[in-house]
C-alpha cells in the first residue's frame, strides 16, 4: 500500500477576477475549491491513475471535514487525525497578476502528534510512505527523520518531497526517493547553480549523502534522474501551461503509480514526467487519459 502524509493540508480556494482593483469591491468571474497539500495531491494523482492509497495527516473543523469528504468521494482512503483548530484555507487570486495568501494552519498538540506516530506502526515491508510538504513551526524540525527511522526498519520505502532543513534531515536516513528542484538544491548547498552540469554534480552529492534516487524537476526543460547506477534526463512535452501548482506532486504520483506496478525506475521516471506535464497543462491534476497521451512524446536518455 502507498501512504501519503500531509501535515498541514488546506482548502485551495482559487478566485478569478478579471481586473483586480485594490481598495475597491471586486467580483469574481468564477472560483474553484480543491483539497490542497503536497501529500494530498500525490494521493489524488495516484487515485486518478487507478492506484489505491491512504491519505494521512491532521485535519480540523469544517474545512477539515470538506477535505476528508472530498477525498472519500474521489475514492481515496483517509486516516486523518482530528485536531481542535480549523484546517487552513489558501487563497489563490488569479487576475492581471497572480497573488497567493496562504494560511498558517492549526497548532498540533503533542498528544495529536503521538496519535499520528502510532499509525506508522501498522506499516509493513513493501509499503511506500510519501512525506510531502513543509513541517509547520509547532512540530519538530526533524519529524520526517523521526518517521523515517520508525518505518525504515520495517522495510518501508520512504519518499521525501520537502525543502530546507527538513530535506537535509530526511536525507540522513537514506530515502528511496527525493524530488528537489534546482532552487531547493541551491538552498541545501548554499550555492548558485548556473549550468546543467553543476545541477548534476550537486544531484550526485545528494545520492552520496544517502538518497537512493533523486529526481530534479526543471519545469519546461524536463527532469533529471540521478541514482548510483547513472544519470538520466527526460524531456518535457510542449504545451500551454495552465497551472503549475501540483505539477511536482503529480510527478511523484506518476512515478509511484508505475513503480508500484513494474518496480522499473526508468519507466517510473518517464511516467512521472508525463504526469507532471499533464497536470501543468490542466486546471486540475492529471487524468490517466492525459498521461497516456503524453507518454510517447517523452524520451529518457543517459546524460
Amino acid at each position: 500500500m502507498i501512504y501519503t502524509l500531509t501535515l498541514n493540508p488546506s482548502i485551495d480556494y482559487i478566485v478569478h477576477v478579471d481586473n483586480l482593483e485594490l481598495g475597491k469591491v471586486n467580483r469574481t468571474s468564477h472560483d474553484e475549491k480543491f483539497p490542497g497539500g503536497k501529500g494530498i495531491n500525490v494521493s489524488r494523482v495516484l487515485s486518478n491513475l487507478g492506484v489505491s492509497n491512504v491519505s494521512l495527516g491532521f485535519i480540523g473543523g469544517f474545512t477539515g471535514d470538506y477535505i476528508e469528504n472530498t477525498l472519500k468521494n474521489l475514492g481515496i482512503n483517509t486516516d486523518f487525525i482530528k485536531v481542535s483548530q480549523d484546517t487552513r484555507i489558501n487563497v489563490k487570486l488569479k487576475s492581471n497578476e497572480e497573488t497567493e495568501i496562504n494560511g498558517a494552519g492549526p497548532e498540533i498538540a503533542k498528544e495529536d502528534l503521538n496519535k499520528l506516530l502510532l499509525k506508522f506502526d501498522s506499516l509493513k515491508e513493501g509499503d511506500i510512505l510519501v512525506l510531502a510538504g513543509s513541517i509547520q513551526k509547532t512540530l519538530p524540525k526533524d519529524l520526517y527523520l523521526k518517521i523515517q527511522k520508525q518505518v525504515s526498519k520495517k522495510g518501508v520505502k520512504v519518499v521525501v518531497d520537502t525543502s530546507g532543513e527538513a530535506l537535509i534531515e530526511a536525507i540522513k536516513n537514506k530515502p528511496f526517493l527525493i524530488k528537489p528542484n534546482n532552487h531547493e538544491i541551491e538552498e541545501v548547498f548554499n550555492v548558485k547553480i548556473n549550468t546543467l552540469d553543476e545541477l548534476v554534480q550537486y544531484g550526485k552529492k545528494l545520492v552520496d549523502m544517502g538518497a537512493e534516487n533523486v529526481i530534479i524537476s526543471m519545469a519546461g526543460d524536463g527532469a533529471l534522474l540521478i541514482t548510483s547506477e547513472g544519470v538520466f534526463i527526460g524531456n518535457a512535452p510542449k504545451g500551454e501551461v495552465k497551472n503549475s501548482v501540483g505539477a511536482g506532486d503529480s510527478l511523484v504520483g506518476g512515478f509511484l503509480a508505475k513503480y508500484s506496478e513494474t518496480k522499473d525506475i526508468i519507466k517510473s521516471f518517464k511516467n512521472g514526467i508525463a504526469s507532471g506535464s499533464a497536470s501543468a497543462f490542466s486546471m486540475d491534476l492529471c487524468t490517466k487519459e492525459d498521461v497516456e497521451k503524453l507518454l510517447p512524446i517523452i524520451n529518457i536518455k543517459d546524460y
